[in-house]
């Protein structure tokens, strides 16, 4: 492990593999007007289209599944051609045509950069970020052409100890530096985010890759030193489940961008790096030895966005192996790609040491309660929220977990269930494990080798049940039917008992439980807002919505103070059955409506591991968080 300070790095480094053809395409960017969030953007292309060049901005970017319209964000655009203006079209919301010129084509526009998320752009006198997709059109007919871009330094006095961060390959630029950089065609270059500022940096090897953990915001006495180390193992134990033989990376070197802010929490995988955005609570300090949840937390978002290294990234579904940015791209395997990799998040945890085998049941507890928590589950199957990312997962409102599932959390216990079935069935033999292997080698290992000559693929809709088989000799129609085609609930407790781990649900649901409304609450201002009305429960057979304000329960007044603890205590004092008087505002109409109170309903299943069990398995249970493989590798 190495720590950088924030002094601009002397290192030279080597040339780029990535060669400039004689017709590549040029961009050049500059953080142009800090306090009004401008880049500017010019684009030089040696020989365009002589029938008219078709530029185009993605209107989404791959790992978000949702059209974000990022060309909303070009403010202005002109065209050139050897200092004379040239005619520029507009074709639809995203797309020009410059008009047939004689000689190199010249685009010049600014894109508004204010959206601080790991999705898009932004822009101001702390720092500047962007993504390929936000910024840098697409020059049709000619993407797979090598890109070369110029990072260029801002003009303001208050950048001039900026540094660039990113995985993208240098061209003339060193480590750090602003200059050139460079990506083999248009597809490698939208997917190497960009960070510069007076950033935070360390290194680390592992298994011989460089990693970067590039830190933006501030944190006082931030453990940068605890970081490194932690992700090290996180990436060591990832590098070897994939190659256990030879231990090989599938990138030379990879990047960790994490912006730091008051409240937030997110990342997005690149083939090289993650974009990540962190609350600045869940980062460790030097003089905190526990791992905190929050810290916890974010580890697991780096082991997430990590494993997408190789799963989405490499190993794609079809419908991802030749992306079409201008429209959704329809899939029904997210629960495989995201959910896999959800699965495996926190089991790398505790597979690399960083938490005990207890604390990874407690998160695996979590996981299983808020599945069960919607009705949702029972509507839709995780092939169809899958399919309906675009729509529904992606565009969630107050009635989401009333009507959709997660291809992410549900997705995780599919992986799961299918991981013990598979250990069950073959006495320990075979495991998910072996499923993920024998993607990557078929799909994954040569992806972007075989996407240079245009060969790549993706697996297909229908093939993960033969692959599965394949690899484990375990027959998984009928579970794929039942639980991912189907919204039937997964039986984990059956499934782990084999194991000698029990599921137990805590909840008290008779008359002497808690009382609720069936509903989830939020502040707003000195108000109680229903955020979230639960199907056939108190709330909703009295009659309230999600948008309405608790003004009292029985006569008692309701404040936002009681939304802290979700109406725990201003229920808390009626009892199961008990009918109770709510007036709330719907708008500026007052509601008298009377409600029978439930007993509570939010899961509360609990996962312990049972020593003196007799289950015929429990030999096995240690292999369910390391690896046959693993422990065979040292990992």
């Amino acid at each position: 492990m190495k720590i950088i300070s924030k002094a601009a790095s002397k290192k030279t480094v080597r040339v780029a593999a990535v060669k400039p053809g004689q017709h590549s395409i040029h961009y050049s960017i500059v953080p142009k007007d800090l306090a009004g969030h401008l880049f500017q953007v010019t684009l030089q292309i040696s020989q365009p289209d002589p029938a008219g060049q078709n530029l185009c901005l993605p209107a989404w970017i791959p790992g978000s599944y949702m059209v974000r319209e990022f060309a909303r964000n070009i403010v202005s655009i002109s065209a050139s051609c050897e200092g004379k203006r040239v005619k520029l079209n507009k074709l639809d919301k995203h797309s020009w045509q410059a008009a047939p010129c004689q000689g190199a084509l010249s685009i010049s526009y600014e894109v508004y950069a204010w959206d601080l998320s790991v999705r898009t752009a932004h822009l101001d006198q702390s720092h500047a970020f962007f993504n390929g997709t936000s910024v840098f059109l697409q020059v049709l007919g000619q993407e797979m052409a090598s890109h070369v871009v110029d990072i260029q330094r801002p003009l303001d006095v208050a950048c001039k100890s900026w540094r660039v961060a990113t995985s993208l390959p240098e061209l003339k630029a060193k480590r750090y530096g602003f200059g050139t950089y460079i990506a083999e065609n248009y597809d490698a270059l939208i997917d190497h985010p960009v960070e510069m500022g007076d950033f935070v940096l360390a290194t680390f090897e592992a298994h011989g890759v460089p990693h970067d953990f590039v830190v933006s915001g501030r944190v006082p006495n931030l453990d940068m030193e605890r970081i490194v180390a932690d992700l090290k193992k996180i990436c060591e134990s990832q590098i070897a489940f994939f190659e256990p033989a030879s231990k090989r990376a599938p990138m030379d070197r990879y990047v960790f961008l994490t912006m730091v802010v008051g409240d937030g929490y997110g990342g997005l995988e690149h083939r090289a790096s993650t974009a990540l955005i962190c609350n600045r609570n869940d980062m460790p300090l030097k003089h905190q030895s526990e791992m905190s949840d929050g810290y916890r937390s974010f580890l697991g978002l780096c082991s997430h966005e990590y494993f997408h290294t190789w799963n989405v990234k490499r190993i794609k579904p079809a419908a991802f192996a030749h992306y079409d940015l201008s429209q959704e791209n329809y899939t029904s395997l997210l629960w495989l790609f995201e959910g896999f990799t959800s699965y495996y998040d926190d089991l790398m945890l505790v597979r690399s040491g960083l938490i005990a085998e207890s604390s990874y049941f407690s998160l695996l507890s979590k996981t299983v309660n808020g599945v069960l928590r919607g009705t949702g589950r029972n509507k839709q199957s995780v092939a169809e929220s899958s399919f309906d990312a675009w729509t529904k997962y992606y565009r969630q409102d107050e009635n989401s977990p009333n009507a959709i599932v997660s291809y992410y959390t549900k997705g995780s216990l599919v992986a799961l269930a299918l991981d013990l079935t598979i250990r069950a069935e073959t006495a320990g033999e075979k495991s998910l494990d072996d499923v993920m292997r024998a993607l990557w080698q078929q799909y994954g290992r040569d992806f972007y080798q075989l996407a240079l000559s245009g060969q790549q693929q993706g697996l297909a809709e229908d093939e993960i049940v033969s692959l599965i088989e394949q690899a484990t000799g375990v027959k998984t129609q009928r579970f794929v039917d039942k639980y991912v085609r189907g919204t039937e609930d997964i039986p984990l407790a059956k499934l782990y008992a084999e194991f000698g781990v029990t599921i137990k649900d805590e909840r008290n649901t008779g008359k002497t439980g808690k009382a609720s409304l069936g509903v989830r609450v939020v502040k707003d201002g000195a108000d109680c807002k229903l955020a979230n009305v639960f199907e056939s429960r108190a709330a909703h057979q009295a009659g309230l919505s999600a948008g309405d304000m608790l003004i009292a329960i029985n006569g008692l007044r309701v404040t936002a103070v009681d939304a802290r603890d979700g109406l725990a205590t201003a229920v808390g004092r009626y009892t199961v059955g008990e009918t109770v008087q709510i007036h709330a505002f719907r708008r500026d109409e007052l509601l008298t409506l009377q409600a029978t109170l439930q007993s509570d309903d939010v899961p509360a299943l609990k996962l312990t591991l049972t020593e003196k069990s007799k289950a015929p398995l429990l030999a096995l249970r240690p292999s369910l968080v390391v690896s046959k493989k693993s422990r065979k590798a040292g990992v």
